[in-house]
């Protein structure tokens, strides 16, 4: 079995994502570990405070944001083990014709967790990069004495070498699993369709509307993306542009590129794996007389309410991971202003979201009318 480039270049949105959370959770561990090693140095009222402060936010931080990003990760290398196996059902199908067992071809798809490693190295190195300026940037009060980056041999191996073993080892298991599926299954990239048998006959809907809602249905982790970009673009902007007093101007545009990053990264890839399957409707849609609006609407409009609850959701928890943060882990520090929900952060995000996403749409509404209806009818 060949897994070529242009499979393991799918791949991005998974190293982008590995990356930007070693980046998160280097800077603010290797702080941590670096402040604890200074806590006898630290005499003052302020200077202990502040300590404590540094160490809690340092914990939250990595916590949440890494552990959002992990779960993240771990979906989006599950949707593309499926997803592969889904477009090369024949060849593996052949391959388990032959005799091969299933352990034997999924153990190949540990190079799918490359994609891990090559985000872990880069968000490490730029974590390292970046140190000596966030360092000082957490001392801008001077209240702890000089503090120089340390090397932590712990840290990185758990940064570095037990993510990509991990996930190395999930894309086998993943595809393991996958192929759990008969040799003729395989053969005929049968999709396997659940019905609930207690389902009562509903009333038919219109074709467009039908169309609409099966596409959602049918692709449960790409609505999953598509929200979860909005969640990202929604808490992220909104988290930097309310920081103002509560962290450094630094600090807020790192949050700010992260949020971005992911945002779009996830939604080019959700929005490209949507178009990608359904290209073969589009065509028959197009040869029905059926116009842009309408196979862009029912291919693509679902995911706007899915994009609105993303959205919301994001909202709500920037205010609540900011609210922590003042009333619980700096609540003894005076320097630090009662936070109140900034409604002109909210709009000014939502009016940028609006924006960014119906631009998005829009791109992709026309790289569907660009499609030809010959290349596709004749796969």
């Amino acid at each position: 079995m060949i897994i070529g480039i242009k499979d393991l270049a799918k791949l991005l949105a998974i190293t982008v994502v590995v990356c930007c959370a070693v980046f998160v959770c280097s800077l603010f561990l290797n702080y941590n570990l670096d402040l604890v090693g200074i806590q006898d140095e630290i005499t003052t009222e302020m200077g202990r405070i502040l300590y404590d402060a540094q160490l809690a936010s340092g914990k939250v931080v990595a916590s949440v944001s890494g552990g959002c990003l992990v779960v993240t990760t771990v979906i989006m290398l599950v949707f593309y083990v499926k997803n592969y196996i889904d477009s090369h059902g024949k060849e593996l199908g052949i391959l388990k014709a032959l005799g091969y067992s299933r352990l034997r071809v999924a153990r190949h798809f540990w190079v799918f967790g490359i994609s891990v490693g090559i985000g872990s190295v880069l968000g490490w190195a730029g974590a390292w990069l970046y140190m000596p300026d966030f360092y000082e940037v957490q001392n801008a009060e001077g209240l702890f004495p000089e503090l120089d980056p340390q090397f932590h041999p712990i840290l990185s191996l758990a940064l570095l070498a037990l993510p990509a073993v991990f996930f190395m080892l999930l894309a086998v298991c993943s595809a393991f699993f996958k192929m759990k599926c008969s040799v003729i299954g395989l053969l005929k990239e049968a999709q396997e369709v659940r019905i609930s048998a207690s389902r009562k006959e509903k009333k038919e809907l219109p074709f467009l509307a039908d169309l609409r809602r099966s596409t959602l249905r049918s692709r449960k982790t790409l609505v999953f993306f598509v929200g979860f970009s909005a969640f990202c673009f929604s808490a992220m902007t909104q988290m930097s542009l309310s920081m103002e007093g509560l962290g450094s101007e630094t600090f807020s545009w790192m949050i700010l590129s992260i949020g971005l990053i992911l945002a779009f990264m996830t939604l080019f890839m959700s929005l490209t794996s949507v178009v990608k399957a359904n290209t073969k409707t589009i065509a028959m849609m197009k040869v029905f007389g059926y116009s842009r609006k309408d196979y862009s609407g029912a291919i693509l409009g679902g995911y706007r309410p899915v994009a609105c609850v993303g959205f919301a959701i994001g909202t709500a928890y920037q205010y609540v991971l900011l609210r922590i943060a003042v009333d619980l882990i700096f609540a003894d520090f005076e320097k630090v202003p009662e936070y109140q929900f900034s409604f002109s952060a909210l709009l000014l995000s939502l009016g940028m979201f609006i924006l960014a996403y119906e631009l998005t749409l829009y791109y992709y509404s026309w790289k569907i009318s660009r499609q030809p209806i010959k290349s596709v009818m004749l796969e």
